[in-house]
C-alpha cells in the first residue's frame, strides 16, 4: 500500500508543480502589466468572479452534468451492444463498420443543427449528440478485445462443444473488459466537451450556454471560470472510470508488477 501511495504521489506532483508555475507566470505577467485586464483576466480575478457568481455557476454545472451522464450512459450502452452484434453476427461487421468510421468524419457542429430541426430544442437532440460522440471509441475498443481473444483457448472450447453465445459470455467478454475500459476512458474525456457543444444548439442552461452568454457580454473571467469547471468535470469522470477499472480488474496491477 505504501509503494502504491508513493507511486501515486510521484506521478501527481510533476504536473501539479508545472501547473502552479504556469499559473504563477500568468499572474505575474498580469501584475507586471504585460497582460491587461481587457485582454486576459488574471487567475485571481477568475477565482473572485467564480466565487461571486457561484450559485449561478453551479446551476449551469448541474445541467451540464445531467446531459453528460445521460449521453455517456446511452453511448456506453449503444457501443457495447453494437460491438457485440458486429462480433457475433456474420457479415454485419463488413457492412456496418465502414459506415461507423464514416459517421465519425462528419463534424459534430454540422450534425447538431440537423438534430435540432428533426427533434426540436429539447433535451433529446443534445443527448443523442453526446451519444454519437461517445459510442464509437467504446465500440472500437471492445471489438478489438473480442477479436483478440486467445485463439488456442477459443479453439479448445469450440472443440468441446461450447456454443457461440456461451463462448462470448465465458471467454471473449471477460477478455475484452480491459479494452472496454480503455474505450470508456476515451469516451469520458469526450463526453463533457460534446455536452458543452450540444448546449450551443440553443439553450439557456448549461456551461456551454453560460460561456456563450458571457463571451457576448464581454465577461472573459466568467468564460475562464466555466472552462475551469469543464476541465474539472472531465478529469473527475475520467478518474471515476479509472477507479472502476482498478476495482473490476484486480488482477491487472499484479500482472503488470511482475
Amino acid at each position: 500500500m505504501d509503494n502504491k501511495r508513493k507511486s501515486f504521489w510521484s506521478k501527481l506532483w510533476p504536473p501539479a508543480l508545472l501547473l502552479m508555475i504556469l499559473l504563477g507566470c500568468w499572474q505575474g505577467a498580469f501584475e507586471l502589466g504585460i497582460l491587461k485586464e481587457w485582454m486576459v483576466p488574471s487567475p485571481v480575478m477568475i477565482v473572485e468572479e467564480a466565487i461571486r457568481i457561484w450559485p449561478r455557476l453551479m446551476e449551469h454545472t448541474e445541467a451540464t452534468v445531467q446531459l453528460t451522464l445521460l449521453g455517456f450512459a446511452g453511448g456506453t450502452a449503444v457501443g457495447f451492444v453494437l460491438a457485440a452484434l458486429l462480433h457475433l453476427i456474420p457479415g454485419v461487421r463488413t457492412a456496418v463498420y465502414p459506415l461507423l468510421v464514416l459517421s465519425q468524419n462528419v463534424p459534430v457542429i454540422a450534425i447538431a443543427p440537423i438534430l435540432t430541426m428533426l427533434l426540436g430544442w429539447g433535451l433529446l437532440p443534445k443527448v443523442l449528440l453526446v451519444m454519437m460522440v461517445c459510442f464509437f471509441p467504446i465500440t472500437v475498443a471492445m471489438l478489438g478485445g473480442l477479436m483478440n481473444t486467445d485463439q488456442q483457448l477459443r479453439n479448445y472450447l469450440q472443440m468441446i462443444g461450447i456454443r457461440k453465445w456461451k463462448l462470448f459470455w465465458k471467454l471473449e467478454l471477460p477478455h475484452a473488459i480491459v479494452h472496454l475500459f480503455s474505450g470508456l476512458k476515451i469516451a469520458a474525456s469526450y463526453s463533457v466537451l460534446s455536452a458543452v457543444v450540444a448546449e450551443w444548439l440553443g439553450t439557456n442552461k448549461g456551461l456551454g450556454a453560460f460561456m456563450l452568454i458571457s463571451s457576448k457580454g464581454f465577461k472573459p473571467d466568467r468564460v475562464f471560470a466555466a472552462v475551469f469547471i469543464i476541465v474539472v468535470l472531465s478529469l473527475t469522470l475520467f478518474g471515476l472510470i479509472a477507479l472502476a477499472e482498478r476495482l473490476v480488474i484486480r488482477w491487472r496491477p499484479e500482472k503488470e508488477g511482475r
